[in-house]
Formats: C-alpha cells, sequence, structure tokens
C-alpha cells in the first residue's frame, strides 16, 4: 500500500518551515526533492570509494568503477534499453539534446527538415535551430491547440521524406500534456526519419520501455527523478550512436591518440569525455532504485489523484483559468487570475510557504500562443498531500484578494 506519510518522512527538507510556514513544495516540474538514501549515498562515495573511474589499477578506482558500472546497468533496465552500452551519462536532458543535434549536422544538409513541437521546453527548440542555421535545414513545427495538445493530423501532413529527425519531449513541461510518442515514432520512422524523445518531464511520472517506444533516442536528468543535480542520460539505440560522431573531444572517449591521427573509443565512451560526474552518476542509480522501490504504477495513480484534486479545487476560484486540459495530463497545473501578474501571485504565496513556479517555463512559444506573459504552475509529485493543496488554494485566494 502506498503510505504518503511514511513516504514523507524519507525527505528531509520537507519538514523545514519557510518564512515561518511549513513549507509546501509544488515546483516537482523545475527539480524533485531528495529522499535520505540519496543523500546518504552522495556522503557514502566521497567518504569511502573517492577515486577517478577506468583509469586506475587501484582498489579505490576499481571500486568507484564497478559502481559507476553498476548505475550504468541499473538505468539500462529501468529503460528496457537492449544494451548497456547504449546508455550515455550526461549532465542532463540540455546536454543529450544537444550532443545528438550536434550529430546530425553529418545527416543534415539544406533542403532536409528538422521536426519540433509547439509543446517543447526550450532545450528542445535552440540545438535545433543551431543545426538548421548549420546546415540550412527548415525546422518545421507541430501546432497544437487550444487544450494544449498537438495537432496530430497537422502532424501526419508535415511529415515528409524531406523529415530526418523529430525532436518532442514526452510530456509538456508547461502544461503537463503527454504527447502521442509511440504514435509519432512510428510514423515518423514510416519516412524515414529519427526521433528523439525529451522525457524530462515523464520519467518522474512514469517508466518509459524505449523498446516498446521504438524510439532512436531518449533524454532525460536526473535531478527530475530524485537524484543529483548535473546527471542525466541519453539512451541511443546502438546503431545511431555507432554513426553519430563524438561531441567532445578529450580523455576517456579515444582508443588511441597520435598527433596524425585518433581513433575513438567504442560505445557509450566515444561520448563521455573527461572526468564525469561520478558521485553523480553513482547515485543517480540510487534514485532510479528508489524510485522503482515507490513503485511507479503506484505514483501515477497518486498523482492523478493530487490532479484531479488540486484541479477541482482551484477551479473554485474566480477568474482562475488553466491553460493544458488535455485529456492526458502528468500533475502539473498551470493557471493565471485574470488581472494579475502570475509573479504577483507566486512572490506572495511564497510568504506563506508555498513553493510554485511562475513565468514563461523555459516555454516562451506556448505563452506566445495563448498571447500571456506565463502562468502560474504548481507541479505536483508523489510525496505531496490533498492537505498541502489545500494550504496552496487558500494562499492563492488570499493573494488574489490582496492583489484585486
Amino acid at each position: 500500500m502506498f503510505d504518503v506519510q511514511k513516504v514523507r518522512a524519507q525527505f528531509p527538507i520537507l519538514s523545514q518551515t519557510v518564512n515561518g510556514k511549513p513549507l509546501v513544495y509544488f515546483d516537482n516540474g523545475a527539480t524533485a526533492q531528495k529522499p535520505q538514501v540519496v543523500i546518504d549515498a552522495i556522503s557514502k562515495y566521497y567518504s569511502e570509494i573517492n577515486a577517478n573511474i577506468h583509469r586506475g589499477v587501484h582498489t579505490l578506482s576499481q571500486l568507484a568503477t564497478d559502481a559507476y558500472e553498476v548505475s550504468r546497468n541499473t538505468i539500462q533496465a529501468h529503460l528496457n534499453a537492449k544494451y548497456n552500452h547504449e546508455i550515455v551519462f550526461t549532465s542532463g536532458t540540455t546536454q543529450g539534446i544537444n550532443l545528438v543535434a550536434s550529430g546530425f549536422a553529418a545527416f543534415v544538409k539544406e533542403g532536409d527538415e528538422v521536426m519540433v513541437s509547439a509543446l517543447e521546453h526550450h532545450s528542445n527548440i535552440v540545438p535545433w535551430q543551431f543545426l538548421c542555421e548549420k546546415t540550412g535545414a527548415k525546422l518545421v513545427v507541430i501546432p497544437m491547440n487550444e487544450k494544449g495538445e498537438l495537432i496530430i493530423s497537422e502532424f501526419d501532413k508535415l511529415l515528409s521524406d524531406k523529415t530526418k529527425i523529430v525532436a518532442v519531449n514526452h510530456i509538456s513541461n508547461a502544461l503537463g500534456t503527454v504527447n502521442p510518442v509511440k504514435y509519432i515514432v512510428a510514423k515518423a520512422h514510416e519516412v524515414g526519419a529519427a526521433v528523439l524523445i525529451d522525457g524530462a518531464q515523464a520519467t518522474p511520472h512514469l517508466r518509459p520501455d524505449v523498446q516498446d517506444l521504438d524510439c532512436d533516442f531518449y533524454v532525460f536528468s536526473g535531478h527530475k527523478v530524485c537524484g543529483p543535480t548535473g546527471t542525466g542520460i541519453l539512451y541511443g539505440k546502438e546503431s545511431w550512436l555507432n554513426q553519430l560522431p563524438p561531441y567532445m573531444g578529450g580523455g576517456e572517449m579515444i582508443k588511441e591518440v597520435t598527433f596524425e591521427k585518433t581513433t575513438y573509443a567504442d560505445l557509450p565512451h566515444k561520448f563521455e569525455a573527461g572526468t564525469p560526474n561520478i558521485a553523480g552518476g553513482i547515485v543517480l542509480g540510487t534514485a532510479i532504485n528508489y524510485m522503482n522501490g515507490i513503485g511507479f504504477d503506484n505514483i501515477a495513480r497518486y498523482e492523478q489523484e493530487l490532479l484531479d484534486y488540486g484541479t477541482k479545487r482551484l477551479l473554485e476560484i474566480e477568474g482562475l483559468k488553466i491553460y493544458g486540459t488535455s485529456e492526458h495530463k502528468a500533475s502539473v497545473i498551470s493557471f493565471n487570475i485574470e488581472g494579475i501578474h502570475p509573479y504577483d501571485i507566486g512572490t506572495i504565496i511564497d510568504k506563506l510557504g508555498v513553493a510554485v513556479r511562475t513565468g514563461h517555463h523555459c516555454a516562451q512559444p506556448i505563452m506566445n500562443y495563448f498571447n500571456i506573459p506565463g502562468t502560474i504552475r504548481a507541479s505536483f509529485a508523489f510525496y505531496n498531500t490533498k492537505e498541502e493543496i489545500d494550504i496552496f488554494v487558500e494562499a492563492v485566494k488570499k493573494a488574489q484578494m490582496m492583489l484585486s
């Protein structure tokens, strides 16, 4: 049975006060809080096995290397990747996308098309703009509708033999929309296009199966799944990773170096130049194990309860509008109150101990579509409660009263 109070007790930060009020943390879309087991694992690494990996013959180096590679295997199993060398450690989703976009300069030419969606985070727009500027390819955008859903019929029309790669998020960070990524992958493959899925907002809520999705690339960030910041994963199909050129040069990613020629290391090390975030990589495995221990089915069911309850309570507030009303949503509610800037609401409820995100959420095209400066975003996690939602709603009501 899922016991939210038992879960909350595992997160030290949740017991503190902010501005003299109990912390209500509803900014999980930006970063998740860390359970004690993750905090302890970071301390344990630096206290007991701190050493560089893959290069040393001494005991500590071997222990660190083993722990790092065990984490890689953990993440391989979590994503159901076919091979562990299809798992590349990165600093986060942004680096993973940039790595692929940079490499695709070898496969894209003038007149080709690169497709993104209207729901993307800037991290899944700007790297592809770089690619188009470099190659002369055209950036094509899948449009969205008023509910915050992609217009799939338009996606079907936009696809052509000019499409070389489709980059789309699994779940929108700004609206919570769950996109039909399996369908997108299948249709893109029909025209020979590769597909990258930005899973930064999906991995906290569900367990992706990359073989079932048949995606070519899947990227996510460790800090969204209760792991350390500065960690992330790029999954890539072996065939694609073998074709892509290295993203960075240096130690670890080489097989042999002379001044005349350098040959590259085998996967995944070809893409892991330099000393990585060793502690972060190891502890990301700890975080993934923790999340699986909670159970993603349990997480999904409970977060759906929070989403339904939070939506119902917020809609009691006169003048409040929710942006992103797709039938398939993660536990994210983006909203505004008529006549009040979102920043002002966020500032006042912070004084009442409530942490939310305000602004465009690195998704300015979405805000431009709705012709708004930004939204107030409450993003719930499995350690939040309905009682916290009640506190949050009362805080929003108080802010509305003060600002009206």
